[in-house]
């Protein structure tokens, strides 16, 4: 597995300056954010410089481009506003192998309004799912002649809210697109360390052959998001599971100050090394 980190860990609005600092703290690749290149995280536009630019200080620091954040709201109530986001989302996809990479990620989406990460009573209805099988069908409409997969991760605040909504979603729409990006602070707040391997288990299971990235944050003992390795995830029992399914893909951290970065990468290559 390969030891990635979020690209707005760092501070900087030029790519060349985030992936330096992504390198020096010890990870060989990233989740780039165009916010890192001075730009919206969704922009309306991306020039030939701008995608230039990723791609050359990518290759000069020796950091690959793991995917791009494509995040926003596919389940907004308001349809223009979906609509606006599936118009950013094309932009990206059409540029990411050009900058390096072949997989945008996504958030499935609340029916929140105001935040896309929070959850929202309706996420369960029937018409959410509706309107997610909808957009997620435009965007994999978009992908699939590009040769770039959708990365969604199963969140609990998410109308895809874990494996078993995460597997409906790819039997139904059946689409060489969707991909898995799986954390495991993600499926749980606060659990039992048997039940908590119990679900790792049957959720690395269940998505195995979709699974292209996974995710390392954590979760301390009161539900709350931690640091890698400073919380009650056992990473260890996860990416010895990822291992035995054959999982090989980027193992990507977030959730951490830049200065705990050096600390997070020793970490995680420590458990990469005896899982």
């Amino acid at each position: 597995m390969r030891l990635g980190i979020f690209a707005k860990t760092f501070a900087g609005t030029d790519p060349a300056t985030v992936l330096a600092a992504s390198r020096a703290a010890g990870f060989a690749a990233v989740q780039y954010n165009m916010a890192c290149s001075g730009l919206a995280s969704m922009p309306d536009a991306l020039s030939a410089q701008d995608v230039a630019a990723v791609a050359d200080a990518s290759a000069a620091q020796g950091v690959a481009i793991a995917a791009v954040s494509g995040t926003y709201n596919m389940i907004h109530p308001d349809p223009s506003v979906r609509a606006k986001g599936l118009a950013r989302l094309e932009i990206l996809l059409r540029n990411a192998q050009p900058m390096g990479t072949a997989m945008v990620t996504l958030c499935t989406g609340s029916r929140d309004p105001d935040d896309q990460w929070r959850h929202h009573p309706d996420n369960v209805s029937p018409a959410a799912w509706a309107d997610l099988l909808a957009e997620m069908g435009k965007a994999c409409a978009l992908a699939e002649p590009l040769g770039i997969k959708l990365g969604i991760e199963p969140e609990l605040a998410n109308v895809v809210d874990g494996a078993a909504r995460a597997r409906a979603l790819i039997d139904t729409l059946q689409s060489p697109a969707l991909a898995i990006v799986l954390d495991p602070a993600n499926l749980f707040e606060v659990a039992s360390l048997p039940a908590q391997r119990d679900l790792l288990a049957r959720a690395v299971d269940l998505l195995a052959d979709r699974t292209l990235m996974a995710h390392a944050k954590d979760r301390d003992g009161a539900g709350g998001f931690a640091t890698a390795g400073k919380g009650v995830v056992d990473f260890p029992y996860f990416l010895g599971r990822l291992r035995a399914v054959g999982f090989d893909g980027d193992l990507v951290t977030h959730g951490l100050a830049a200065e705990e970065a050096p600390g997070v990468a020793h970490y995680l290559s420590g458990v990469l090394a005896g899982s």
